[in-house]
């Protein structure tokens, strides 16, 4: 076991830390060099795809083979006994209610692709809700009426039935979505994207950093830029640059105190009070 997984658990950022990122602007004026409180894993997640946190807390991370809770061990421990490849991995905050997209794993008979799945488990336990052998989410967001995906070739999908239907969205290639109590967020070509109506139209918000990643939960949002710096604001206003955790492969938010980021190997935990 490496000493560097608990060398690189630190202490959180401080209050000092603080005020200076919600003084800094998006320019980059003020650099900020801090560190999050990080634990690495003894073993490498294989294609991490997203993260979620259920009703106690814990991080599930979606891999390309199969589900695992994250906690402070460093252990990755597997969640049920699926092995299929979870691509989108989102569900209702804070609870046990998880959907996802992707493909079968060698053990599976599901169709290819999976189109929507979901648990009401944790994760445990998977059911077809729809699209089965048509669609593969690239990405997926939802809060308790409201879910929206990317179909990976032509826009978005809406449903608020809890994925059994769906209509069609606005034509978005988007790489990141979030969902707020103020509408639904997309990344696309132009920036940081919202829409009020449902994701029919999507407008371009001008005084956003630069984000390549999102993640919502009530009226929080957190992103992380180009650079690799966390930012949060509360429904995309008056944006708070954090701690730089580098370029990660998923994030998740849990309400406006705290979010996870991580990579294949590390989780980040991102909490400001």
């Amino acid at each position: 076991m490496s000493a560097r997984r608990f060398a690189r658990t630190v202490l959180p950022l401080t209050a000092a830390a603080l005020v200076l990122a919600g003084c800094s602007s998006q320019d980059g004026a003020t650099e900020l060099d801090n560190t999050v409180p990080a634990v690495d894993f003894t073993s490498e997640l294989s294609h991490l795809h997203g993260l979620y946190v259920d009703a106690d807390g814990t991080v599930l991370a979606g891999t390309h083979t199969g589900l695992f809770a994250l906690d402070s061990s460093g252990t990755p421990a597997r969640v049920g006994t699926s092995d299929d490849d979870f691509m989108g991995l989102t569900g209702i905050p804070v609870s046990d209610t998880l959907f996802a997209s992707g493909h079968p794993g060698q053990s599976s008979t599901a169709a290819n692709p999976l189109g929507l799945r979901s648990s009401t488990d944790g994760g445990k336990s998977w059911a077809e809700r729809s699209f089965a052998g048509q669609v593969d989410f690239h990405t997926l967001a939802a809060d308790e009426s409201t879910m929206v995906g990317f179909d990976g070739t032509d826009g978005l999908l809406v449903s608020t039935d809890g994925g059994s239907t769906w209509t069609p969205g606005a034509t978005l290639p988007a790489t990141s979505l979030a969902v707020t109590t103020s509408g639904i967020w997309a990344i696309a070509g132009q920036g940081v994207q919202h829409s009020t109506d449902g994701a029919r139209v999507f407008s371009t918000v001008t005084d956003a950093p630069a984000l390549v990643m999102l993640a919502g939960a009530g009226d929080a949002l957190w992103g992380i830029d180009n650079d690799g710096y966390a930012w949060r604001s509360r429904e995309g206003a008056d944006w708070q640059r954090l701690a730089r955790v580098g370029q990660v492969a998923a994030l998740t938010a849990k309400d406006y105190e705290t979010a996870y980021a991580a990579t294949p190997t590390s989780l980040y935990t991102l909490s400001q009070p």
